[in-house]
Protein backbone atom coordinates (compact mmCIF):
# COMPACT_ATOMS: atom_id res chain seq x y z
CA UNK A 1 0.00 0.00 0.00
CA UNK A 2 1.29 3.48 -0.91
CA UNK A 3 0.71 6.95 0.58
CA UNK A 4 -2.37 7.01 -1.65
CA UNK A 5 -3.72 3.91 0.06
CA UNK A 6 -4.85 1.27 -2.42
CA UNK A 7 -5.74 3.93 -5.02
CA UNK A 8 -2.39 4.86 -6.52
CA UNK A 9 -1.71 6.37 -9.93
CA UNK A 10 -2.18 3.04 -11.72
CA UNK A 11 -5.64 2.51 -10.18
CA UNK A 12 -6.60 6.17 -10.58
CA UNK A 13 -5.76 6.09 -14.29
CA UNK A 14 -8.43 3.45 -14.92
CA UNK A 15 -10.87 4.22 -12.11
CA UNK A 16 -13.46 5.77 -14.41
CA UNK A 17 -13.30 2.95 -16.98
CA UNK A 18 -16.13 0.97 -15.36
CA UNK A 19 -19.26 1.65 -17.44
CA UNK A 20 -21.52 0.57 -14.56
CA UNK A 21 -20.34 3.39 -12.29
CA UNK A 22 -20.15 6.04 -15.04
CA UNK A 23 -23.56 5.37 -16.57
CA UNK A 24 -25.14 8.81 -17.22
CA UNK A 25 -28.56 7.67 -15.94
CA UNK A 26 -27.00 6.45 -12.67
CA UNK A 27 -25.06 9.67 -12.20
CA UNK A 28 -28.16 11.77 -12.93
CA UNK A 29 -30.24 9.81 -10.40
CA UNK A 30 -27.49 10.10 -7.77
CA UNK A 31 -27.15 13.84 -8.26
CA UNK A 32 -30.92 14.29 -8.12
CA UNK A 33 -31.14 12.59 -4.71
CA UNK A 34 -28.13 14.41 -3.28
CA UNK A 35 -29.22 17.82 -4.53
CA UNK A 36 -32.61 17.36 -2.88
CA UNK A 37 -31.02 16.37 0.41
CA UNK A 38 -28.63 19.35 0.30
CA UNK A 39 -31.64 21.71 0.47
CA UNK A 40 -29.79 24.67 -1.07
CA UNK A 41 -26.89 24.12 1.35
CA UNK A 42 -23.31 22.96 0.90
CA UNK A 43 -22.19 19.33 0.58
CA UNK A 44 -19.12 17.45 1.81
CA UNK A 45 -18.07 14.26 0.04
CA UNK A 46 -15.94 11.83 2.00
CA UNK A 47 -13.55 10.02 -0.37
CA UNK A 48 -14.30 12.34 -3.29
CA UNK A 49 -12.06 10.31 -5.59
CA UNK A 50 -12.03 11.40 -9.24
CA UNK A 51 -15.10 13.59 -8.81
CA UNK A 52 -17.46 11.14 -10.51
CA UNK A 53 -20.40 12.55 -8.51
CA UNK A 54 -18.95 15.72 -6.97
CA UNK A 55 -18.42 17.47 -10.30
CA UNK A 56 -21.92 16.97 -11.72
CA UNK A 57 -23.37 17.83 -8.30
CA UNK A 58 -21.38 21.08 -8.28
CA UNK A 59 -22.52 21.74 -11.85
CA UNK A 60 -26.10 21.32 -10.60
CA UNK A 61 -25.55 24.23 -8.23
CA UNK A 62 -24.53 22.55 -4.96
CA UNK A 63 -21.26 23.87 -3.43
CA UNK A 64 -19.11 20.76 -2.89
CA UNK A 65 -16.01 20.21 -0.75
CA UNK A 66 -14.15 16.92 -0.59
CA UNK A 67 -11.89 14.85 1.63
CA UNK A 68 -9.64 12.30 -0.08
CA UNK A 69 -6.59 10.28 0.93
CA UNK A 70 -5.33 9.59 -2.59
CA UNK A 71 -3.59 12.47 -4.30
CA UNK A 72 -3.57 10.40 -7.48
CA UNK A 73 -7.36 10.26 -7.50
CA UNK A 74 -7.62 14.01 -6.90
CA UNK A 75 -5.14 14.63 -9.71
CA UNK A 76 -7.51 12.79 -12.06
CA UNK A 77 -10.37 14.98 -10.88
CA UNK A 78 -8.33 18.12 -11.50
CA UNK A 79 -7.97 17.09 -15.15
CA UNK A 80 -11.75 17.18 -15.68
CA UNK A 81 -13.78 20.29 -16.52
CA UNK A 82 -14.49 22.13 -13.27
CA UNK A 83 -12.21 19.81 -11.31
CA UNK A 84 -9.92 22.66 -10.31
CA UNK A 85 -12.77 24.53 -8.63
CA UNK A 86 -13.71 21.93 -5.99
CA UNK A 87 -11.74 22.31 -2.74
CA UNK A 88 -10.30 19.05 -1.42
CA UNK A 89 -8.54 18.30 1.87
CA UNK A 90 -6.02 15.47 1.55
CA UNK A 91 -6.33 13.06 4.43
CA UNK A 92 -8.13 10.18 6.12
CA UNK A 93 -11.91 10.58 6.00
CA UNK A 94 -12.23 9.34 9.58
CA UNK A 95 -10.33 12.25 11.12
CA UNK A 96 -9.67 14.99 8.54
CA UNK A 97 -11.78 18.08 9.09
CA UNK A 98 -12.57 21.02 6.84
CA UNK A 99 -13.86 24.49 7.60
CA UNK A 100 -17.58 25.09 7.36
CA UNK A 101 -20.89 23.51 8.24
CA UNK A 102 -22.70 21.36 5.73
CA UNK A 103 -26.29 20.45 4.95
CA UNK A 104 -25.17 17.19 3.39
CA UNK A 105 -22.31 14.74 3.85
CA UNK A 106 -22.09 11.67 1.63
CA UNK A 107 -19.96 8.54 1.27
CA UNK A 108 -20.89 6.40 -1.72
CA UNK A 109 -19.94 3.48 -3.97
CA UNK A 110 -19.17 1.02 -1.12
CA UNK A 111 -16.39 3.24 0.27
CA UNK A 112 -17.43 2.75 3.91
CA UNK A 113 -16.09 -0.78 3.41
CA UNK A 114 -12.60 0.61 2.74
CA UNK A 115 -12.42 1.23 6.48
CA UNK A 116 -11.35 -2.22 7.62
CA UNK A 117 -12.20 -2.01 11.33
CA UNK A 118 -15.43 -1.31 13.15
CA UNK A 119 -13.71 1.43 15.15
CA UNK A 120 -12.72 3.22 11.94
CA UNK A 121 -16.25 3.04 10.60
CA UNK A 122 -17.64 4.41 13.87
CA UNK A 123 -15.13 7.25 13.80
CA UNK A 124 -16.12 8.04 10.20
CA UNK A 125 -19.75 8.45 11.24
CA UNK A 126 -18.66 10.75 14.07
CA UNK A 127 -16.57 12.84 11.68
CA UNK A 128 -19.48 13.14 9.25
CA UNK A 129 -21.81 14.25 12.05
CA UNK A 130 -19.26 16.81 13.26
CA UNK A 131 -19.41 18.53 9.86
CA UNK A 132 -23.20 18.59 9.63
CA UNK A 133 -25.48 21.39 10.70
CA UNK A 134 -28.48 20.35 12.85
CA UNK A 135 -30.95 18.63 10.56
CA UNK A 136 -28.21 17.89 8.02
CA UNK A 137 -28.13 14.52 6.25
CA UNK A 138 -25.44 11.84 6.01
CA UNK A 139 -25.83 9.49 3.03
CA UNK A 140 -24.07 6.15 2.58
CA UNK A 141 -24.34 3.89 -0.46
CA UNK A 142 -23.03 0.38 0.13
CA UNK A 143 -23.66 -3.21 -0.89
CA UNK A 144 -25.37 -5.78 1.27
CA UNK A 145 -22.93 -8.57 2.21
CA UNK A 146 -23.35 -11.48 -0.22
CA UNK A 147 -23.24 -14.16 2.45
CA UNK A 148 -26.44 -15.79 1.19
CA UNK A 149 -24.46 -16.82 -1.90
CA UNK A 150 -21.84 -18.71 0.13
CA UNK A 151 -22.27 -22.48 0.44
CA UNK A 152 -21.46 -23.74 3.91
CA UNK A 153 -17.70 -23.49 4.44
CA UNK A 154 -17.02 -21.60 1.19
CA UNK A 155 -15.17 -18.27 1.13
CA UNK A 156 -15.26 -17.11 -2.49
CA UNK A 157 -17.99 -15.39 -4.52
CA UNK A 158 -17.38 -14.30 -8.13
CA UNK A 159 -18.78 -10.81 -8.66
CA UNK A 160 -17.77 -10.07 -12.25
CA UNK A 161 -16.55 -12.23 -15.12
CA UNK A 162 -15.90 -10.78 -18.57
CA UNK A 163 -13.29 -10.97 -21.33
CA UNK A 164 -11.27 -8.17 -19.72
CA UNK A 165 -12.09 -8.31 -16.00
CA UNK A 166 -12.53 -11.01 -13.40
CA UNK A 167 -13.42 -10.22 -9.80
CA UNK A 168 -13.74 -12.67 -6.91
CA UNK A 169 -14.71 -11.58 -3.39
CA UNK A 170 -13.17 -13.57 -0.53
CA UNK A 171 -15.13 -13.49 2.75
CA UNK A 172 -14.11 -14.17 6.34
CA UNK A 173 -17.39 -14.49 8.22
CA UNK A 174 -15.61 -14.56 11.60
CA UNK A 175 -13.70 -11.27 11.29
CA UNK A 176 -16.34 -9.65 9.03
CA UNK A 177 -13.59 -8.86 6.56
CA UNK A 178 -13.45 -9.52 2.84
CA UNK A 179 -11.12 -8.87 -0.06
CA UNK A 180 -11.92 -8.13 -3.68
CA UNK A 181 -9.44 -9.76 -6.06
CA UNK A 182 -9.47 -8.10 -9.50
CA UNK A 183 -7.76 -9.41 -12.61
CA UNK A 184 -7.73 -6.86 -15.45
CA UNK A 185 -6.60 -7.61 -18.99
CA UNK A 186 -5.28 -4.43 -20.57
CA UNK A 187 -3.29 -4.25 -23.80
CA UNK A 188 -2.69 -7.98 -23.69
CA UNK A 189 -1.25 -7.94 -20.17
CA UNK A 190 -2.81 -9.21 -16.94
CA UNK A 191 -2.88 -7.01 -13.85
CA UNK A 192 -3.89 -8.35 -10.43
CA UNK A 193 -5.14 -6.03 -7.72
CA UNK A 194 -6.47 -7.06 -4.31
CA UNK A 195 -8.14 -4.65 -1.88
CA UNK A 196 -9.19 -5.43 1.72
CA UNK A 197 -12.58 -4.35 3.08
CA UNK A 198 -14.86 -4.75 6.08
CA UNK A 199 -18.47 -5.52 5.29
CA UNK A 200 -21.14 -3.95 7.46
CA UNK A 201 -24.83 -4.66 7.91
CA UNK A 202 -27.54 -1.97 7.59
CA UNK A 203 -28.53 -2.40 11.24
CA UNK A 204 -24.90 -1.98 12.29
CA UNK A 205 -24.70 1.28 10.32
CA UNK A 206 -27.88 2.47 12.04
CA UNK A 207 -26.24 1.91 15.43
CA UNK A 208 -23.12 3.80 14.33
CA UNK A 209 -25.37 6.68 13.28
CA UNK A 210 -27.18 6.67 16.64
CA UNK A 211 -23.83 6.79 18.43
CA UNK A 212 -22.99 9.90 16.38
CA UNK A 213 -26.29 11.64 17.15
CA UNK A 214 -28.08 10.80 13.90
CA UNK A 215 -31.25 8.85 13.07
CA UNK A 216 -32.34 6.91 10.01
CA UNK A 217 -34.91 8.66 7.82
CA UNK A 218 -34.66 6.81 4.49
CA UNK A 219 -33.35 3.54 3.14
CA UNK A 220 -33.70 2.71 -0.56
CA UNK A 221 -32.39 -0.11 -2.68
CA UNK A 222 -30.65 2.33 -5.04
CA UNK A 223 -30.58 5.91 -6.29
CA UNK A 224 -33.95 5.55 -8.04
CA UNK A 225 -35.48 5.37 -4.53
CA UNK A 226 -36.71 1.82 -5.15
CA UNK A 227 -37.88 0.07 -1.95
CA UNK A 228 -35.22 -1.76 0.03
CA UNK A 229 -36.10 -5.45 0.38
CA UNK A 230 -34.55 -8.69 1.59
CA UNK A 231 -33.32 -9.28 -1.98
CA UNK A 232 -31.74 -5.87 -2.53
CA UNK A 233 -28.01 -6.20 -3.32
CA UNK A 234 -27.26 -2.71 -1.99
CA UNK A 235 -28.80 0.21 -0.16
CA UNK A 236 -28.72 3.99 -0.05
CA UNK A 237 -29.33 5.10 3.53
CA UNK A 238 -29.99 8.59 4.89
CA UNK A 239 -29.45 9.60 8.51
CA UNK A 240 -30.28 13.06 9.83
CA UNK A 241 -28.34 14.83 12.59
CA UNK A 242 -30.46 15.63 15.62
CA UNK A 243 -31.12 19.30 16.35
Amino acid sequence: MTDDGYFDAVIAAHYDDDPASTDPALIAATVDVLKGLARDGAALELAIGTGRIALPLAHAGVPVTGIEMSRAMVDRMREKPGGDKVPVAIGDMTTTQVTGEFALCFLIFNTINNLTTQDAQITCFANAAAHLQPGGAFVVEVGVPKLQLLPLGERFVPSDVSDTHWCVDEYDVVSQEFSSHHMHIREGAAQLNSVPFRYVWPSELDLMARMAGMRLTQRWADWTRAPFTALSPSHVSVWVKDA
